[in-house]
C-alpha cells in the first residue's frame, strides 16, 4: 500500500481523478506542467542563495558569475513566491545602467516567459513578485519611503558609499528581509570592503569566487585572463583574482579621474573619437569622449581581442552615432585605416612625434578633473593601472611608462591629438 492509499484510501489513479473532477478545466494539466527548478541551477558556490539569512555577500575577481547567479537565484524566488525586490546600486541615471536587462534575459532562458510580465522599468510575475530598479545616489529619499522590500540585490557594491549604506540597511526592515551584496573587490579601505568582508556583520554569508568556480566560464574571457597574467601577474591578482587593489604612487593617473554615472552630452557639444588597434592578444579599443567646463568626460568605448579586420564595422558602430563623425587612429596600421575608409568611416591616422605620448598625459593630467563613465570598465580599469617603473632594488619611481594597461588611454590620446598637437592651454574651442 502506498502512502497515498494510506492517507486518502484511494490508488493514485482514482485520486488523480478525484482532483481532476473538483477542477476547472485544464487546471491539474497546468499544475503538472509548471516547471519546476532546484538549487543546482546556479553554481555550488551559489547555492546559499536559497538559505534564509540577514546578509549574502558575494565578492571576488572578474568572470566569477556573482552578477548571473543572482539574478538566476531571484527570478527562481520570484517565480516561486510573491516577493518585494529592489534591485539597486550607486549610480542609476537610467533603466539601461540597471541590471533589468540581466534578469530579463534569465527569465527568457529559463523559459519562464510566460509568468512574468516584463515592461521598460518594471517586472512582476504571476504569484506577485515585484522588482524595483532604483540607483541609491539620486533616488536614496525614494528608496527611504519604500516599505515591504523582502530582498534587497546591490550590484557593484564596490562603489556604494558610507552614506548610502546607513540609509539603505535600516530602510530594508521587513521581518526575514535580506540583503544580497555582490561586487568586485577595489580597494581595502573601501566602505563595502570594510563593512561587509573586514567586519562580517551577524547572520552573514560571505564567499570569495572567482573564475575557477564558475562552470561556464567562457573561452573568451580565459583568453583575455591568461593575457593578463602573462604580461602583468600583479594585475592580475586584483582584475581576476579578486584581490584589493594596490595603490602606487607610479599610477600615473592617481587622484586624477573618478568613475561616475552621467548623462549624454549636449547636442553642441563636440564628441571625440579615439581608435586603437590591436594586434595577435593585444586589445583593440575605441572610445568616445568629450569636454566641458576643462573636465574631460569618456562615455563610451567597444574593447576586444582578436577583433578581425572584417569585424571592425560593427565593433565601431557599437560606440559610433554615425559614419560622417571624425575618428583618430593609430597611425601604426594604416592598412586598418583604408580599409575602414573604403567602408564609408571618416578615419585619419593621429600624428606621432618624440615625445608624443609624454605630451598626451601631460594634457589628460591637465584637465581639471577626468570622469569615467561606469559602463567604460575597461577605460576606467587602464587608467587604474598605467603606471611608471619601479626600480626594484631602490622603490624609485622611474620616468619609464610602461607599456601595458595603456590600449583605452592611447584611443584617449589619438581621440584628442589635435588638442594635444596644439597644447591644451592654447585657447582650443573645446565644444
Amino acid at each position: 500500500m502506498t502512502d497515498l492509499q494510506k492517507h486518502t484510501g484511494k490508488s493514485p489513479e482514482a485520486f488523480a481523478a478525484m482532483l481532476a473532477s473538483k477542477c476547472a478545466p485544464g487546471v491539474i494539466e497546468k499544475l503538472v506542467s509548471k516547471p519546476f527548478f532546484s538549487d543546482n541551477i546556479v553554481p555550488d558556490c551559489f547555492v546559499n542563495f536559497f538559505t534564509p539569512a540577514r546578509y549574502k555577500i558575494y565578492f571576488g575577481g572578474r568572470g566569477g558569475a556573482k552578477s548571473w547567479s543572482a539574478a538566476k537565484a531571484l527570478v527562481r524566488l520570484a517565480y516561486e513566491n510573491p516577493l518585494r525586490i529592489l534591485c539597486t546600486r550607486e549610480f542609476q541615471s537610467s533603466i539601461t545602467d540597471s541590471v533589468h536587462r540581466l534578469i530579463s534575459d534569465q527569465i527568457a532562458e529559463m523559459g519562464l516567459a510566460d509568468y512574468f510580465s516584463i515592461t521598460r522599468t518594471s517586472i512582476t510575475s504571476t504569484s506577485g513578485s515585484q522588482f524595483i530598479f532604483k540607483g541609491l545616489q539620486h533616488s536614496i529619499q525614494e528608496i527611504k519611503s519604500t516599505e515591504g522590500i523582502d530582498i534587497c540585490w546591490v550590484e557593484e557594491a564596490q562603489a556604494i558609499s558610507e552614506t548610502s549604506w546607513e540609509i539603505l540597511i535600516p530602510t530594508i526592515r521587513k521581518e526575514s528581509s535580506e540583503i544580497w551584496v555582490t561586487f568586485n573587490p577595489d580597494e581595502a579601505t573601501d566602505p563595502t570592503f570594510v563593512r561587509f568582508v573586514e567586519n562580517t556583520p551577524p547572520q552573514a554569508v560571505k564567499k570569495k569566487v572567482g573564475w575557477e568556480d564558475n562552470p561556464f566560464f567562457p573561452a573568451v574571457l580565459d583568453a583575455e585572463r591568461k593575457y593578463m597574467l602573462e604580461i602583468d601577474p600583479e594585475a592580475y591578482e586584483h582584475v581576476w583574482g579578486g584581490e584589493c587593489r594596490k595603490i602606487s604612487d607610479a599610477i600615473i593617473f592617481r587622484g586624477k579621474f573618478e568613475i561616475s554615472s552621467f548623462p549624454e552630452p549636449p547636442e553642441h557639444i563636440r564628441k571625440y573619437y579615439g581608435l586603437d588597434y590591436g594586434f595577435s592578444v593585444s586589445p583593440t579599443a575605441f572610445v568616445r569622449c568629450w569636454i566641458r567646463d576643462q573636465v574631460l568626460y569618456i562615455d563610451r568605448e567597444a574593447w576586444g581581442v582578436r577583433v578581425e579586420l572584417d569585424d571592425t564595422p560593427d565593433f565601431l558602430d557599437a560606440v559610433l552615432e554615425h559614419k560622417e563623425y571624425p575618428i583618430m587612429a593609430d597611425c601604426a596600421r594604416p592598412e586598418t585605416t583604408s580599409h575602414l575608409c573604403r567602408k564609408g568611416y571618416k578615419v585619419a591616422s593621429a600624428p606621432k612625434w618624440p615625445g608624443s605620448v609624454e605630451d598626451g598625459l601631460a594634457v589628460l593630467k591637465g584637465f581639471r578633473k577626468i570622469v569615467i563613465h561606469e559602463r567604460c570598465q575597461h577605460t576606467a580599469e587602464d587608467f587604474r593601472l598605467y603606471s611608471y617603473k619601479v626600480d626594484k632594488q631602490t622603490n624609485e619611481i622611474l620616468p619609464i611608462i610602461i607599456k601595458r594597461h595603456d590600449d583605452c588611454i592611447d584611443a584617449v590620446r589619438y581621440a584628442l591629438s589635435s588638442i594635444i598637437r596644439v597644447g591644451f592651454f592654447d585657447g582650443c574651442d573645446m565644444t
